[in-house]
């Protein structure tokens, strides 16, 4: 995209070469943001699967102690808001309690 063609609308700014910069990471953005989907859905996949196979084999439907985890991993890498992370992608696999 050549920096004549990136517009204030799309960029907030004006200056040529910011937007067009602007527009790189964007695009990068994107790219990440459909990496995380994929993955978002695999992890649900996979956590479905092992929620599947652990009440087929007289297991419970869930692992309290194995949630903890998880929530404990995400708070220490992402702080507060990695909790509140964690437990949508809890809920994504296991669904709504």
């Amino acid at each position: 995209m050549s920096a004549t063609t990136v517009t204030t609308t799309s960029t907030g700014t004006e200056e040529p070469v910011a937007a067009t910069h602007i527009s790189g990471l964007r695009e990068r953005l994107d790219e990440i943001d459909a990496q995380i989907i994929a993955l978002w859905q695999e992890r649900a996949a996979i956590s479905r699967e092992v929620g599947a196979t652990r009440v087929a084999s007289g297991g419970t439907r869930l692992v309290l102690s194995r949630e903890g985890e998880i929530l404990d991993r995400y708070r220490q890498e992402l702080g507060p808001d990695g909790t509140q992370l964690a437990l949508l992608i809890l809920r994504a696999g296991r669904g709504p309690l």
